[in-house]
């Protein structure tokens, strides 16, 4: 189990993505928080702002250890309470500034106990939120976490796109977050070398899947309406990570850095209570766009 290798992975990971954002906004840059953690560990939070493209974006790199696990964690796995542990991964939550260009998150992490037995498991996958229905776009999306996948074999892609859609689901909404793309935890069904060779194809396929869309929709006209739509929308978003995200509960309470943790949350957000799209209205149609499909057999 060689977790310096996944380290040095996730930290460069973090370099390119970074630097291909930067690139692609063309405005604004990342500014850099290093921190430490009390009971073990740190990391690099980076939050861009008010750039051309991006209103915020935020992607965090973080190593954490204890030596026992918040009850988030052992409820589901009472094998490991009172095992000392570390935490690795790299999460990213994108917020734009133009409401045809989707919110996006990914998150590529390595779980592991530090004892003479250590278990060990990956997680992660990519998630798109779009506030206005584009098919091509989710195509897209979903042929690179297809293609991908499609090496590790012909049963990946449809188990964890099925796992996706299950996981983004806002129980008290009965409405999915997003478009879904790829969900996956507790990954150690092949060999350590292989299971990480997955996590890699995830994280270097994220900018192929998400910049073409940046770039295809990042100057559609909109105004107030489609910009109050979009800040209504981010309040789901905003309900699913304090509520049913399970990264945030567990860093949250471990112990971790709470600005770093919270950075998914936008910088803007509206709620209306008992808000109705316009019959026929591009607002309206998302709700029927969001439910869970194949979306490569889509026309």
């Amino acid at each position: 189990m060689n977790t310096v290798a996944v380290e040095q992975y996730l930290l460069g990971l973090q370099d390119r993505i970074c630097r291909a954002i930067e690139a692609a906004d063309g405005s604004a840059t990342f500014r850099e928080d290093a921190w430490t953690r009390a009971e073990g560990g740190g990391g690099r939070t980076r939050i861009l702002r008010d750039g051309a493209v991006f209103e915020q974006a935020g992607i965090g790199f973080s190593r954490v250890s204890g030596t026992s696990l918040p009850a988030s964690a052992t409820a589901h796995r009472p094998e490991l309470a009172g095992r000392p542990w570390q935490a690795m991964g790299v999460s990213l939550v994108f917020h734009p500034r133009n409401p045809y260009v989707p919110t996006t998150h990914l998150n590529v992490r390595l779980f592991s106990t530090t004892d003479d037995q250590p278990l060990w498991w990956f997680g992660g996958g990519f998630d798109l939120t779009p506030f206005y229905p584009e098919l091509d776009d989710t195509r897209h999306w979903h042929q690179v976490a297809h293609d991908l996948s499609a090496p590790f074999g012909p049963e990946v892609y449809p188990e964890y796109k099925a796992w996706c859609d299950r996981y983004f689901f806002l129980k008290h909404r009965q409405e999915t977050r997003g478009v879904g793309g790829l969900f996956f935890d507790d990954l150690h069904r092949w060999p350590f070398e292989q299971c990480f060779a997955y996590q890699r194809a995830v994280g270097d396929g994220f900018l192929d899947a998400y910049l073409p869309i940046v770039a295809k929709r990042r100057d559609t006209p909109y105004g107030e309406r489609q910009r109050q739509f979009q800040l209504y929308r981010r309040g789901r978003y905003v309900e699913f990570n304090l509520v049913f995200d399970r990264g945030t509960l567990f860093g949250l309470q471990s112990g971790g850095r709470t600005e770093s943790i919270l950075m998914s949350m936008p910088p803007l957000v509206r709620w209306e209570y008992g808000f109705q799209p316009e019959p026929d209205s591009e607002e309206a149609q998302l709700a029927a766009f969001l439910t869970p499909r194949d979306w490569l057999a889509e026309t």
